[in-house]
């Protein structure tokens, strides 16, 4: 398997993980799916959703496979009334991932993240490994600390 910079990051940090291969396809890169083709539940695999402002700053949101971003509180969290999510052709250049790979651990630049509070119900949590087909399993606290995240209620 390919290692990834979250890979290495983990690695470096000492945290310990798990590394998850399954098959993919171009129609259905969503988690709900990698959920499936683990065989884990879908509260446990959490997808990354990169927002913008109009300001051009950058907010990283991780939410249950099954849920979507509550586009009110990500406003009330981060204090944008103009917040939307990036454009999929803007993924790699702002966090050097792609769409079905993007992992909230080692995008090029640090920016602020929150996680869903939910993720406090789950012994682990999967993740995107920075690849599409490959996915980490890791405590929650662990990418709450490995990405300086905020917890909180985003769905």
């Amino acid at each position: 398997m390919k290692k990834t910079n979250a890979i290495r990051i983990l690695e470096a940090a000492h945290i310990p993980f798990t590394l998850h291969s399954y098959p993919w396809d171009e129609e259905h890169l969503d988690a709900v799916t990698a959920s499936s083709a683990l065989d884990v539940e879908a509260e446990q695999v959490y997808k990354t959703i990169v927002f913008v402002d109009g300001q051009h700053n950058h907010y990283v949101f991780c939410v249950p496979a099954q849920f979507s971003v509550n586009l009110k509180k990500a406003r009330a969290l981060t204090g944008q009334r103009d917040l939307a999510p990036i454009k999929v052709s803007q993924l790699k250049e702002v966090t050097g991932y792609i769409r079905g790979g993007c992992s909230p651990i080692g995008m090029k630049r640090p920016y602020p993240t929150y996680i869903d509070e939910l993720c406090q119900l789950e012994e682990v949590l999967y993740i995107s490994a920075g690849e599409r087909g490959q996915q980490i399993c890791l405590k929650p606290q662990d990418l709450i600390d490995i990405c300086n995240a905020t917890l909180a209620d985003v769905t």
